[in-house]
């Protein structure tokens, strides 16, 4: 128990050594959550995915400052990782929490018409848009392109005329 104590530390009163040894084993246990949360988290990039990231960042990083105590922080970070794997597998199963925690794509284009509702909705602006159509979709003009969405992740997705 004494040697826990000093390679840890207790409380806010750390040493740089017991620091660095907390930032370690938070290291592999936020490691560890995350690969439990699933690979959507990092691959979606929705905000619902990135919730679980910012909060584990946010409060595993006071385990390793000595701000809260050492297991109950990760028990939490435990429960939140459960609750958000629960919702994704939610998610996947059900379209109305999909829409309730992921929203749902916006059109922006369709038609040969521009939908300005929708952009204002999106908070892009149409000289974005053209942007987001030469970077995403390579193609120059609105004329070109069939449909435009913006996706729960935020990006733009172009379908072009045949």
């Amino acid at each position: 128990m004494k040697l826990l104590y000093q390679l840890f530390g207790e409380g806010k009163d750390l040493s740089v050594i017991q620091m660095c040894d907390r930032a370690i084993i938070i290291y592999f246990i936020a490691l560890l959550m995350l690969r439990i949360s699933g690979r959507r988290t990092f691959g979606k990039k929705t905000a619902f995915d990135n919730t679980i990231v910012f909060i584990l960042g946010a409060v595993l990083s006071r385990a390793v400052v000595g701000a809260s105590d050492f297991i109950p922080t990760v028990a939490s970070c435990l429960v939140l990782v459960l609750l958000h794997r629960g919702l994704a597998w939610l998610n996947i199963r059900s379209q109305s929490i999909r829409h309730i925690l992921e929203g749902k794509s916006i059109r922006l284009y369709h038609n040969n018409h521009l939908e300005k509702e929708n952009l204002n909705k999106s908070l892009i602006g149409e000289d974005e848009l053209k942007g987001d159509l030469r970077m995403k979709a390579n193609i120059g003009s609105l004329d070109d392109a069939d449909e435009v969405y913006m996706e729960t992740s935020g990006e733009v997705s172009v379908i072009t005329k045949k």
